[in-house]
């Protein structure tokens, strides 16, 4: 069949200009609809408008032990206009409530006057198209931003008025600086990311978990429709005492105001049988001479512990039997070769201490005394004497969970630098680090018995008051020597404070144990004789001795001479010590009462039923002898010299003006007022006298003058 060629091509021809005028009416009609009727698709799709919002879950609070917030989030807000929300009628609420809305503002946010407030919303006025314009450059309260909701035209809501917020959380440390270091900072703004302490520690307890919602514009209202739910963060309960925490900072700052070349000191006070830290003191002195919380040295810093490490020297001697507290050695005048170095005991210039035995010279912490027994011992064998370290972890971590712990540093004889003078230097505190909390966990063990336990900062992560997480107390040395040695060194460590050097730290109402230490500190990499020569100065024991319950160290660093461990740690040690212990006193009154003596209570004058029930309720016996035959609504005093109601006389009667003398202030002018009298004060205290007699005609209006003066 042949095809005609000039049908095809005419249909072909169709086809296509059917298919232009389609592709034309599309243009055409995409042309309207940007163009023509822009404004009408605009406003539609607005109505339809999803914002993905992230909310943040409110950041869990920091406890003390006893419940107290010491750090907490707190909502800040940024409020705005949005200029498009309502036209034409947003325009005129707004010029129409502009002078009441702008007096609010100031009234409530004092920082910008009214007409200020004028100027910025006529501003964003005039920016057209602005949805979000800064009512206001700063941060306000919740407290501030429930208030500004309530304004005129504000109070209208968003849909109509424009007006809205962006709401942010900033941490609080209600106690200020009070272990604000432990407790740790977090990022600005967004309060979300932590930098250090416990807020770092705990984050992901603390955070909680982010929730996200969208906003749909509906008949020009924006509605918040949840996608998933924020998760508040918990709460963390610390070992913190606030009291106790104050206790220690004030005695700690007082002392490094006072002393001279007092560079920085730290101090902690632990709970014995638990180890909970109920206080940790950190001070740096700034530039402008005060002292603050900047680092958390007593966890992280590693420091050569001096004398205070000669507790464990002996130690380790005792356990391996080598010596006794009886055992004697001469220090001779105070100086010794040890191997080319010489070794000298503070009192060198002064001849020196000569023969001593353990306890003495512990007592006055002879250098010579202790690395001279150390080195006969060990000599020929410096491991034993560093496994007998070992031995009471003393060259373990106490894992604190606080990130930037420092871990000690105790070097075998195996070891690169280990020279012939190392064990003895090392036997007095020098060529070993030890972070402060590590000296204090270990004196700590003395005290417990035996059992060194860990350092605790919290116990317990809590969710809606329900504990979640609970952070028990961890052994870390079950006995770090036998009871025979125990009982030995805390007898020693008793008499340094009571005989020895040791005496500033002492108390009189109690018994202290612990050792001073005094180290020079090394001068970067050029040594200890170089130069302005920097110390550490500590004292570290428990109290009571007997029943031990808190251990403590103060350790301060400071330059230049004089450097005594005794007189400028241990005085802080027996501050806090004496507070500490002052407040757990507790006292029997009952004992204290003179069962013999009537305690009768100052009774004004007044109702005789009304006195009678109150001293009833108080148990106070009453003489009712005087008040026969009498109506009981008369009025009556009584005298602290008897135990009797007596009548008044009848000038307190209705009309008549009453008798004030004896009386306070406040309550004359009452009963006064109450007959339509004037009152005209003069001094203080009790009513001594009247200008009118009581049991005159009360003439309305009268002025009655009260001359008032304190009893002497």
């Amino acid at each position: 069949m042949a095809i005609n060629k000039s049908s095809l091509l005419t249909r072909y021809f169709f086809v296509v200009v059917l298919m232009a005028l389609v592709g034309a009416a599309i243009v055409v009609q995409a042309g309207v609809t940007m163009f023509v009727e822009r404004g009408y698709w605009q406003a539609v799709a607005d109505r339809f408008v999803r914002d993905s919002v992230v909310v943040y879950a409110t950041r869990g609070n920091i406890l003390s032990a006893d419940g107290q917030v010491m750090a907490s989030s707190l909502p800040e807000y940024r409020i705005y206009m949005d200029y498009q929300a309502n036209g034409k009628e947003q325009d005129s609420l707004l010029m129409h409530y502009m002078d009441s809305v702008c007096t609010g503002l100031h009234r409530i946010i004092p920082g910008m006057s009214a007409g200020e407030f004028r100027q910025r919303l006529l501003r964003g006025r005039t920016a057209r198209g602005n949805r979000h314009y800064s009512i206001y450059p700063g941060r306000i309260s919740y407290i501030q931003y429930r208030e500004v909701e309530k304004l005129p035209f504000f109070r209208l809501g968003p849909g109509v008025s424009g007006f809205h917020a962006e709401s942010y959380t900033r941490r609080k440390k209600p106690y200020g600086s009070l272990a604000a270091r432990t407790l740790g900072d977090l990022y600005a703004d967004t309060a979300q990311g932590a930098k250090n302490g416990i807020e770092l520690a705990y984050d992901s307890l603390l955070r909680g978990q982010n929730g996200m919602v969208h906003r749909q514009k509906v008949k020009n209202r924006y509605l918040p429709i949840t996608d998933v739910a924020p998760v508040d963060g918990c709460d963390i309960v610390t070992t913190i005492d606030v009291g106790m925490q104050d206790i220690c900072e004030q005695a700690l700052v007082d002392k490094l105001e006072t002393l001279e070349g007092a560079i920085s000191g730290v101090a902690i006070l632990m709970e014995v049988k638990t180890g909970d830290i109920k206080a940790i003191v950190n001070m740096t002195r700034a530039d402008d001479g005060s002292f603050y919380e900047m680092r958390n040295s007593a966890i992280s810093d590693l420091f050569e512990p001096g004398s205070t490490f000669k507790t464990a020297s002996i130690m380790v001697a005792l356990e391996d039997g080598y010596i006794t507290p009886e055992t004697a050695f001469d220090t001779g005048n105070g100086v010794v070769n040890m191997y080319g170095s010489q070794m000298k005991d503070h009192n060198w210039h002064h001849g020196g201490y000569g023969r001593l035995n353990v306890t003495q010279i512990m007592g006055v912490s002879s250098n010579v005394g202790v690395s001279g027994l150390i080195d006969r011992y060990y000599h020929d064998n410096p491991q034993r004497f560093v496994d007998g370290l070992k031995r009471m972890s003393l060259d373990q971590p106490v894992e604190l969970g606080i990130p930037g712990e420092g871990k000690p540093n105790i070097k075998g004889p195996d070891e690169r630098y280990f020279a012939k003078t190392t064990l003895p230097w090392m036997s007095i505190g020098y060529e070993v680090q030890l972070p402060v909390i590590n000296t204090l966990t270990f004196y700590n063990a003395i005290a417990n018995d035996g059992v060194m336990v860990r350092p605790r900062l919290v116990t317990a992560a809590l969710k809606d008051g329900h504990v979640v997480e609970s952070y028990p107390v961890r052994v870390m040395n079950p006995k770090i020597c036998s009871d025979h040695t125990l009982a030995d060194i805390r007898e020693i460590l008793r008499k340094v404070v009571s005989e020895g050097l040791g005496k500033p730290a002492g108390c009189s109402e109690f018994s202290v144990s612990g050792k001073t230490g005094t180290a020079q500190m090394a001068n970067g990499t050029i040594g200890y004789h170089t130069g302005q020569r920097g110390y550490m100065v500590s004292f570290c024991g428990y109290f009571p001795s007997e029943a031990p319950k808190y251990s403590c160290i103060v350790a301060i660093r400071k330059s230049g001479l004089p450097a005594s461990g005794g007189t400028m740690a241990g005085t802080v040690f027996s501050r806090i010590a004496e507070r500490v212990y002052a407040r757990e006193l507790h006292y029997d009154l009952s004992h204290a009462v003179d069962s013999t003596t009537a305690h009768i209570p100052d009774v004004k004058s007044g109702h005789v039923s009304e006195s009678l029930y109150v001293l009833g309720k108080l148990g106070v016996d009453v003489d009712r002898s005087e008040l026969r035959d009498r109506p009981e609504r008369l009025w009556a005093t009584m005298t602290a010299d008897s135990a009797a109601v007596r009548p008044e006389p009848s000038e307190q009667a209705e009309g008549r003006v009453p008798r004030v003398i004896g009386m306070g202030a406040k309550d004359a002018v009452f009963l006064l007022e109450q007959q339509g009298l004037r009152v005209r004060l003069s001094g203080t205290g009790r009513v001594r006298s009247q200008s009118i007699a009581a049991g005159s005609v009360a003439r309305r209006g009268s002025t009655v003058s009260l001359r008032l003066a304190s009893e002497k």
